[in-house]
């Protein structure tokens, strides 16, 4: 069956690629979480999606000219409701601490196509590595070579490209590259083009899918993944679908 995958985690209800975000959406059945990571100034993989901290936070700033300590004294609320407290941007550890436990799958995106972070690759899979959750993970990227040497470091977990428009023979590009997953837009997944990635035996995420017509369409066609900021409304709709 499709999986269920909280974008940013619960992020149509609580402040996205935050700890409460990711504790919502296990608490609505998600079968997964989507997040983004970005390196710090001192080299630690934290999860925001922004290359910058303006939009999500209380103050202005690059992430990669901000320190950890920096970055944890920020308030990544971004305007939702303070009934939880204040929300601090969690490393990539905390985030691994507290799903090791969790049957929780992980799309992990590695924000790495307009900031090239050096060693983003080898510090992701050595955290990944040391809470073995090797087979839990898939990487996603817009930055394709990235995707292709993660591979290269460790080809026991999975990779996706990641995309904004569609390629003609996607699926062959995928495969001949050596990745599992091409994670596009979802009203590229039409059902001519899902034939062909499945020609090529590659997997499809699509993002983000948010109206319950697209979510039942794209259920329909037994995709790997849906990803969406409403994991509560996908659970119904996967819940409710035939066999």
């Amino acid at each position: 069956m499709t999986k269920n995958i909280a974008h940013r985690g619960f992020s149509s209800k609580y402040p996205e690629n935050t700890m409460l975000a990711f504790e919502k959406a296990v608490e609505a059945g998600c079968d997964g979480i989507e997040l983004d990571v970005q390196l710090t100034k001192d080299g630690v993989p934290v999860v925001i999606h922004d290359e910058t901290t303006k939009r999500t936070t209380n103050r202005a700033g690059r992430v990669r000219s901000l320190t950890l300590k920096e970055l944890k004294e920020l308030d990544a609320s971004n305007g939702f409701s303070t009934e939880y407290g204040m929300n601090r941007i969690p490393t990539l550890e905390e985030y691994f601490e507290y799903i090791r436990d969790k049957d929780i799958f992980t799309n992990i995106e590695l924000k790495n196509s307009v900031v090239r972070y050096e060693g983003m690759e080898e510090k992701v899979i050595g955290l990944v590595r040391r809470y073995d959750l090797v087979g839990r993970v898939v990487f996603s990227s817009f930055n394709h070579h990235s995707m292709i040497l993660c591979k290269k470091l460790c080809p026991e977990i999975p990779c996706s490209f990641l995309t904004n428009c569609w390629q003609i023979g996607a699926g062959m590009y995928a495969r001949r590259n050596g990745v599992e997953f091409v994670n596009p837009m979802f009203p590229f997944l039409t059902e001519f083009n899902i034939r062909e990635l499945r020609k090529n035996g590659i997997r499809a995420q699509a993002w983000t899918v948010d109206f319950v017509r697209s979510m039942r369409r794209l259920a329909r066609m037994d995709i790997f993944a849906i990803i969406t900021n409403r994991p509560d409304t996908l659970k119904k709709v996967l819940d409710g679908m035939p066999g």
